[in-house]
């Protein structure tokens, strides 16, 4: 009779915690990480958390020591994923479900979606940091981040007043407005996009333009984020029927960036942050 007593005392109070609310004991820290996402597969170095990946997708070219494989954060094979044995996946899309079909195989999953802003692609480092065991150092890189940034912004507000941005996705015109993470990066600025006059319903942010509506606006930067992907560049730019009278070709304010800074939102923030502001420095009023 004691033991059963005994029993249910144990139970009552097992219950008893569960339902209080109190934390559960922490996960153990990924020793077998799979990262379908370019900006996390960088995010995860940056923090020290590179030895702990045993493989990334087609799309994470940075940096050049990652695993690189045929994996797809597209269009996810979960075979192929669960044959390296990962014990967390990190992925920045959940396509056909991915997330809970991996849970029920017992491996943890991660899916951070497209920052809208700064304090999200922060908080998402900071979330690596947290499941990997290396939240020190991304605190560290966040802080570190922050300052550069703020830092690049002070000094280069000034000579933005005024002027327009145009960003280029592509030859075709496709671009952002204000309301898009790369957007917000000539915000900090204070620089108006011409996309933003000229954005549609359903576009979600990613407006095609036409060549009249740019040339019109002459933009003072021109921002060109196809020099990978479409080989495009001053040159090219300064060769478009009509784009000789834009202001930025004049001036020669027309800045490349690798197409991979300009689509992420990890620590490479800095980097396209300190484009703009070099672009700045050195243009002609």
């Amino acid at each position: 009779m004691s033991r059963l007593v005994l029993g249910l005392l144990v139970a009552a109070l097992v219950t008893l915690v569960a339902s209080s609310g109190s934390p559960a004991a922490p996960a153990a820290v990924p020793h077998r990480i799979v990262s379908l996402s370019p900006t996390a597969t960088e995010s995860l170095f940056a923090i020290g958390a590179g030895p702990q990946v045993v493989a990334v997708d087609n799309q994470s070219d940075y940096p050049k020591q990652a695993p690189h494989t045929s994996l797809s954060g597209f269009t996810p094979n979960v075979e192929a994923i669960a044959g390296y044995r990962p014990d967390l996946v990190v992925a920045s899309y959940d396509p056909n479900g991915l997330a809970a079909t991996l849970r029920k195989l017992g491996i943890r999953v991660l899916i951070q979606d497209a920052a809208r802003n700064f304090d999200g692609a922060y908080a998402q480092i900071l979330a690596l940091g947290r499941i990997t065991g290396h939240l020190p150092r991304a605190t560290r890189l966040v802080t570190t981040m922050k300052r550069q940034i703020a830092g690049l912004v002070d000094k280069s507000t000034p000579r933005a007043r005024g002027l327009t941005v145009f960003h280029e996705l592509g030859p075709d015109l496709y671009t952002v407005t204000s309301s898009t993470f790369v957007g917000r990066v000539y915000s900090l600025f204070g620089l108006k996009n011409i996309a933003d006059a000229a954005d549609t319903a359903g576009s979600g942010g990613y407006p095609k333009l036409s060549a009249e509506y740019v040339v019109s606006q002459s933009p003072d930067i021109v921002v060109l984020a196809d020099i990978n992907c479409c080989a495009q560049s001053a040159k090219t730019v300064a060769a478009r029927p009509g784009w000789s009278s834009v202001a930025a070709v004049k001036t020669g304010t027309i800045v490349r960036i690798d197409d991979s800074i300009a689509s992420r939102w990890g620590p490479r923030i800095v980097n396209f942050v300190r484009a703009i502001a070099g672009a700045l420095a050195h243009l002609r009023r």
